[in-house]
C-alpha cells in the first residue's frame, strides 16, 4: 500500500458492493426499475457466479446528478 501525501487524496474508493434490495432502498424504486436501469446500463452491475448480482454503491452515488430547482419567472 502506498502512502498518500498530506495534501493529496486517493482518486478511487474500494467498491462497496450492494444488493438489488440495497439499491431499491437507496433510490426508493422497485426491483423491476433497478433491473431495467441495469439493462439500460444506467447502473453498472457485476455478476458473481450464476445468480449473485452486486452493484458498487460508490459508483451509484458518483453517477447521480444533483437537481437544481429554479423559480419560474412571474
Amino acid at each position: 500500500m502506498h502512502a498518500v501525501e498530506p495534501d493529496q487524496t486517493p482518486t478511487t474508493l474500494a467498491p462497496r458492493w450492494g444488493t438489488i434490495e440495497d439499491v431499491m432502498a437507496h433510490l426508493k424504486v422497485s426491483r423491476d426499475t433497478v433491473r431495467r436501469m441495469i439493462a439500460r446500463q444506467e447502473i453498472q452491475a457485476r455478476r458473481f457466479g450464476p445468480r449473485l448480482i452486486r452493484i458498487d454503491l460508490n459508483q451509484l452515488d458518483a453517477s447521480s446528478t444533483p437537481v437544481v430547482l429554479t423559480e419560474k419567472a412571474a
